[in-house]
């Protein structure tokens, strides 16, 4: 039997409480900022209001060549204002973004074109996290959103793994990483109240596991997630109905595997489990955060009919407006309504800056850097196209996690490695195969990597470290997913041809 756990340690438990309110984490850390700090926060919080607002014209209304005049300073202000607030290892994505544009200058005769798109990837990423950031802080002020966690996180041991991954999924399409924060928020308060520490270590460990899994399981699938949004643009003739079909396959694949597993090895204890009492409430307390989703997933497909936008222009409307509604909804208010807002836009958006920093970074250095790492690639003998179309597509499925072990982001390492796979035609494949096995790579990715915010947050409820949640904890279920999604890629890429 392992030994109980001892209380949380001061660095890990301070990071909990860090995670655990994003309002409040920003109004505290702008507190304890200095005057100038606060104000460049400001800033940055409008310039990125600016920046997604200009981005949603490009995808609905205007041309690039009218809105770049005034997208591409915007965003520059916005890169220089956050860097001058985020610590020294952020700073290092923008000085090495800097020397790479650099050499891509010295050694690319269009290299004017190349730093463009980048600017717009790194645009669109900013203006995709803060729309996604607007649903977020509307949902974590809803008492109803935190009732049916307190449910999902109080049901019996027999099938709250069940729950917690199917009611995970749901709370990751409206919170993204905060629900992993909410929930597991929730589900550690709820193993605390048990008085048996062998139990109480084990329920921790199975709870934070399922919603981990649960919020990773989204990533093939959710139209708002970052991975089917990069994906479908990095590799052309695909977009998000095209591929629905085969990554809720690869979501259903990880999600019953993960709940086999868990039933299978579930720990024995040294002694008969107390009798249960049935949680308070039942399942009504998720019609709320049901139909919330439908109507989400509703007004995203009627629009998309609609108006023959891909679907990531979709997200970037309608997520910010049912976010709108929902908060007008709460206030009830003009002027409690426009303090929200203002406190949105100046004060939660610049608690993101860290975030922020890091993924526009990582969409601009993978998009500079890959026509840089092509010809590397080349003399180093290694020609993808030349490899099997089984190795190509099991290699996608292996090799995301593989550099997320060395520190790079999921952006990153797609975005660089996009350039190298070879077309769908020369594969012999339809282009879905391809993103089925790069976003199959990527939700593993996010179980894995010490360097993911999945892993940092479910070892910071856990009080254990990030690697050994991806290395210890989640070792026998990335071997068996590792197998099963190889397969299943190869399955995809056979029946479609």
């Amino acid at each position: 039997m392992p030994a109980p756990r001892p209380g949380p340690r001061p660095a890990i438990a301070a990071r909990r409480e860090w995670w655990s309110s994003r309002a409040d984490r920003s109004q505290s850390r702008n507190a304890a900022l200095p005057a100038s700090h606060d104000i460049l926060g400001r800033f940055a919080g409008g310039l990125l209001c600016l920046v997604t607002g200009l981005v949603i014209l490009r995808e609905w209304l205007l041309p690039d060549a009218v809105l770049d005049w005034a997208l591409i300073p915007s965003l520059l202000g916005l890169v220089a204002l956050l860097s001058l607030q985020v610590g020294w290892g952020r700073r290092a994505f923008v000085a090495t973004a800097i020397v790479l544009t650099v050499a891509l200058f010295l050694r690319e005769p269009d290299w004017s074109e190349v730093v463009l798109r980048a600017i717009h990837s790194s645009a669109f990423i900013a203006a995709f996290f803060a729309a996604l950031a607007t649903l977020r802080s509307a949902a974590e002020k809803a008492p109803a959103i935190r009732d049916a966690g307190t449910f999902l996180s109080k049901q019996p041991p027999g099938r709250r793994y069940a729950a917690l991954t199917v009611g995970g999924q749901m709370f990751a399409l409206l919170l993204n990483y905060g629900a992993i924060a909410l929930l597991g928020s929730l589900a550690t308060a709820s193993a605390r109240a048990e008085p048996d520490a062998e139990i109480r270590f084990h329920r921790t460990r199975r709870m934070l596991l399922a919603i981990q899994r649960a919020f990773c399981s989204t990533l093939p699938w959710s139209p708002l997630s970052f991975a089917v949004a990069i994906t479908t643009a990095l590799i052309p003739g695909t977009n998000w109905g095209g591929v629905l079909l085969p990554a809720l396959g690869t979501s259903a694949l990880m999600a019953v595997t993960g709940w086999s597993l868990d039933s299978i090895f579930k720990p024995r204890l040294s002694h008969p489990p107390p009798e249960r009492r049935k949680p308070e409430g039942s399942w009504a307390l998720m019609l709320p955060l049901a139909g919330l989703l439908a109507i989400l997933v509703a007004s995203t497909l009627t629009l998309q009919w609609l108006s023959g936008l891909r679907v990531i222009a979709i997200v970037l409307l309608v997520v910010p407006t049912i976010a709108l509604v929902w908060l007008t909804l709460q206030t009830r208010s003009a002027a409690g309504l426009g303090r929200r807002l203002a406190g949105f836009a100046f004060d939660e958006l610049p608690g993101y800056r860290g975030e922020v920093t890091l993924l526009m970074m990582a969409g601009y250095i993978g998009t500079v850097g890959a026509p840089l790492l092509q010809p590397l690639v080349a003399g180093l003998g290694l020609h993808p196209e030349a490899l099997p179309t089984w190795l190509v597509l099991v290699g996608l499925v292996w090799l995301i996690p593989a550099l997320g072990q060395l520190g790079m982001n999921p952006i990153l390492g797609v975005t660089l490695l996009a350039p190298l796979i070879p077309s769908a035609e020369m594969l012999g494949v339809a282009p879905t195969a391809i993103v089925t096995a790069i976003t199959a790579g990527w939700a593993l990715g996010g179980i894995s990597s010490p360097f993911t915010a999945t892993t940092l947050l479910t070892g910071s409820f856990g009080n254990v470290s990030a690697r050994h949640v991806g290395l210890v904890w989640n070792a026998g279920y990335m071997v068996a997913m590792l197998a099963i999604l190889s397969l299943w890629v190869l399955v995809v890429a056979w029946l479609l041809g």
